[in-house]
């Protein structure tokens, strides 16, 4: 009979640290399998991509933006982070379409000056149609 063993015990905590862009550094902890051989703590952490509210990150009453921050340095016990991408909430998208009106929505690839590549999304609306 194979014994019963809690995965928990194979598993630490990490602290998330968001960019220093932002008001609040500390946004999270996060589980990762301990480093076992040749396997590293640190590469399962490189590469997750965590969700945080833009009010989380400033003390803000803005709720509907959400930042998304991939990890991509460990420090010790520190998880650093990047930008990733930045996303409306679903139910602000919705209350922003009505009806009478049109919806126009483009996107553009933009290579900044640092070499960034940025995948820009826009969306705008017509006016209302008088009837």
């Amino acid at each position: 009979k194979k014994k019963v063993v809690d995965p928990f015990t194979k598993k630490e905590w990490y602290d998330v640290k968001a960019p220093s862009m932002f008001n609040i550094r500390q946004i999270g902890k996060t589980l990762v399998t301990k480093t076992i051989g040749t396997r590293l703590a640190a590469d399962g952490l490189k590469g997750r991509v965590f969700e945080v509210s833009l009010a989380d990150l400033q003390n803000d009453e803005i709720t509907f933006r959400k930042f998304k921050l991939i990890a991509e340095d460990v420090q010790g016990k520190n998880v650093l982070t990047n930008f990733h991408g930045m996303d409306l909430t679903r139910d602000k998208l919705c209350s922003m379409v009505k009806k009478w009106q049109s919806l126009i929505e483009a996107n553009i690839d933009v290579k900044t000056t640092d070499g960034y590549l940025l995948r820009v999304f826009s969306i705008g609306f017509t006016k209302k149609k008088p009837y």
